[in-house]
């Protein structure tokens, strides 16, 4: 149960939390009567709170369920980190669409999963099932496949002793997982083919801030048989720019 907070002397903070924090990856549209469950909340309590977050935006009204608002998605971008992230990715990617055509993205970890931050459009009608804020599972995707190489060790173990499968292409043995992860650390660059959306493949690096690798650059494709080379070439010229650019913003 995601926070539990039905004991009497909660406070209205702790109950909003609960609220929003009955809704998880599993869990993206919710009842009433779900979220109030979820929440350990009474439903007369439940649904004045959820009244109130949907006014203020925080929650939306879909059909006879409830989603997570826009104005929690524009809260999280000012959050120092990923705000800094944006502005200092923005020209680079740009760039980065203009050279290979290809859906770009930028993504951060977010605990288990990718959460994306940014996202430009590729030309070819390759399927692409990431959308800016939305979050992915991080062994299915290359800019996933990055982030979580450069995880903390406890983080990858927990990843790898649950893979589920997302198309029949997907990575669910953790010893070859872990085998891809040890490549993504030695070579720079991580792939996947097929493995979180079927006629789709894609090739991602990471960005540095200083030491630490704090996002991962991607780009999608059809295919990587023929462009893996210039595409990790292109990606890592971007990725080179935006932690160039975020030493600029940290020296201010």
């Amino acid at each position: 149960m995601a926070g539990n907070t039905g004991t009497p002397g909660a406070t209205v903070a702790g109950r909003v939390m609960a609220v929003l924090g009955a809704f998880d990856e599993q869990h993206r549209r919710l009842t009433l009567t779900d979220i109030a469950r979820r929440a350990g909340l009474p439903p007369p309590t439940t649904h004045r709170l959820v009244g109130e977050l949907v006014r203020h935006g925080a929650l939306t009204r879909d059909g006879g369920d409830y989603v997570v608002g826009r104005r929690l998605w524009d809260l999280g971008l000012l959050a120092p980190v990923r705000s800094t992230l944006r502005e200092a990715a923005a020209p680079f990617l740009h760039d980065l669409y203009a050279a290979t055509l290809a859906t770009v993205h930028l993504a951060v970890r977010d605990g288990d999963e990718v959460l994306y931050l940014d996202r430009l459009s590729g030309r070819a009608s390759v399927p692409v099932v990431s959308n800016v804020g939305s979050t992915l599972p991080a062994h299915a995707t290359g800019v996933g496949k990055v982030l979580l190489a450069h995880a903390p060790e406890h983080v990858r173990r927990r990843v790898l002793a649950s893979l589920r499968p997302v198309t029949p292409y997907t990575i669910t043995q953790p010893a070859v997982l872990a085998a891809q992860l040890d490549r993504v650390r030695r070579d720079g660059y991580a792939t996947t083919h097929e493995e979180m959306t079927l006629g789709a493949c894609s090739v991602a690096v990471p960005v540095r801030d200083g030491d630490e690798v704090v996002a991962a650059v991607g780009a999608v494709v059809r295919s990587l048989k023929r462009d893996r080379g210039r595409l990790t070439t292109a990606l890592q010229v971007a990725a080179q720019g935006i932690s160039r650019q975020l030493r600029v913003v940290s020296a201010r």
